[in-house]
């Protein structure tokens, strides 16, 4: 037909297969808050997932029903989405994952990605994000405007952004100052050994 465009990606998969390869996708993704699979599965699995953190947010007795059938185990993962997930972004707009492009992780090259949930524990912006802050800081260097950007996008809809991200810049600085403590410590030793040996 002229004018038509394929929506879906078919995976390589008749529909059923398809369908329970994304439901499995999607129940990890809500598990593990991040996945790393192939680049075409995690955008189709990134589809699935916003729209049922979208049926989480409405919170009516008619998404909780749609919700359910996306679900093997549903009273696994019907609490979160209706609970944490639904609080964590009920004042976001959208954008609940993010995909991004990694090396790819199989011997046939094909293209690999993380799937990831926004603004929660493994987060990698925002984690990216700190450590860039810790970094510049450290350096003394001034904070550039991809960095004024990044944390803006990582802190406009977390609960408690900006103070998230300052525990995270000062834990992630105490961590850097400990390694070079015990490297240090690591880089004497040795000193001492071979003064020891020489003589």
């Amino acid at each position: 037909m002229a004018g038509s465009r394929v929506t879906q990606r078919h995976l390589g998969r008749k529909s059923s297969h398809r369908q329970a390869l994304l439901r499995n996708l999607v129940a990890s993704l809500f598990q593990h808050e991040s996945i790393t699979t192939t680049w075409p599965k995690a955008k189709e699995a990134q589809r699935m997932a916003d729209k049922l953190i979208t049926l989480g947010k409405r919170n009516t007795e008619a998404a909780r029903i749609k919700a359910q059938q996306a679900f093997y185990e549903p009273g696994r993962f019907m609490p979160k989405l209706f609970g944490e997930l639904r609080e964590r972004y009920l004042s976001r707009p959208g954008g609940y994952t993010r995909v991004l492009r990694i090396e790819p992780e199989k011997e046939d090259q094909a293209p690999s990605a993380i799937l990831q949930l926004v603004d929660g524990p493994r987060d990698m912006r925002f984690m990216m994000t700190a450590k860039t802050i810790a970094r510049e800081q450290a350096e003394g260097l001034d904070r550039t405007d991809i960095t004024k950007r990044n944390i803006k996008k990582v802190t406009t809809f977390r609960p408690e952004g900006s103070a998230s991200l300052d525990a995270a810049v000062q834990e992630i600085k105490a961590r850097t100052v400990d390694v070079k403590r015990r490297n240090s410590g690591i880089y004497k030793e040795r000193v001492y050994e071979r003064r020891k040996d020489s003589k």
